[in-house]
């Protein structure tokens, strides 16, 4: 009787084991899985489709853009004279230089932006470059968004003397903030080795 007794609470106790499992796996499955995709535009809706291919960010590599290695974290608000950066992230950056120049192609952005997650980096976004040395005349405009700048290069990752204008898109993680905003609250570099903590770029003049 006691060894039937016995029995019958031990395959209580895995039962409930087993439903605790189950209910941990649902939450981690469910903390893991990917946020719904921001609303955009019709215009942006085909960017994003067209470049969905790079969430695999080998793909990327195999097409020219180079990893800049540092998940760019903005601790502190842009002051007097910097660009009016507000604290938050952009993630890494994986840069094409064979797609900078003076003009500007939607399809085609000179940088993508990722963030590192669970060991693995995730699309976020997309930024289309212009250095002032590509000889561009005014201020870029692209999906109805001025770019902002002309500012300095984001040191160490980018030498100061790379005057340019960027415009950042925050095409597969929500910005609290606005679509177009360059920094992003939302994005963490958590403890990725090369997290890089900028302050704000300072405007230069074109």
């Amino acid at each position: 009787m006691r060894i039937r007794t016995w029995t019958k609470g031990l395959v209580g106790c895995l039962a409930l084991l087993g439903v605790i499992a189950a209910v941990a796996a649902i939450a981690d499955a469910q903390s893991s899985a990917p946020a719904p995709l921001p609303k955009v535009p019709p215009d942006l809706e085909k960017i994003r489709v067209a470049l969905q291919k790079y969430e695999d960010p080998i793909a990327a590599v195999r097409d020219g853009y180079f990893s800049t290695l540092g998940c760019v974290e903005i601790p502190k608000a842009g002051g007097p004279g910097a660009v009016p950066y507000g604290v938050g992230g952009m993630g890494i950056h994986f840069l094409n230089p064979a797609l900078l120049g003076p003009e500007v192609d939607p399809n085609r952005p000179q940088i993508l932006l990722y963030e590192p997650v669970d060991g693995k980096l995730r699309l976020i976004g997309a930024e289309w470059f212009v250095p002032l040395a590509t000889g561009v005349k005014t201020r870029p405009v692209l999906f109805g968004a001025q770019f902002d700048g002309p500012m300095e290069g984001h040191h160490p990752l980018l030498p100061l003397d790379l005057h340019h204008y960027d415009l950042h898109v925050w095409l597969w993680k929500e910005n609290p903030t606005g679509l177009f905003k360059p920094i992003n609250p939302s994005v963490k570099c958590g403890d990725y080795s090369y997290t890089v903590k900028l302050d704000a770029p300072r405007i230069v003049h074109h």
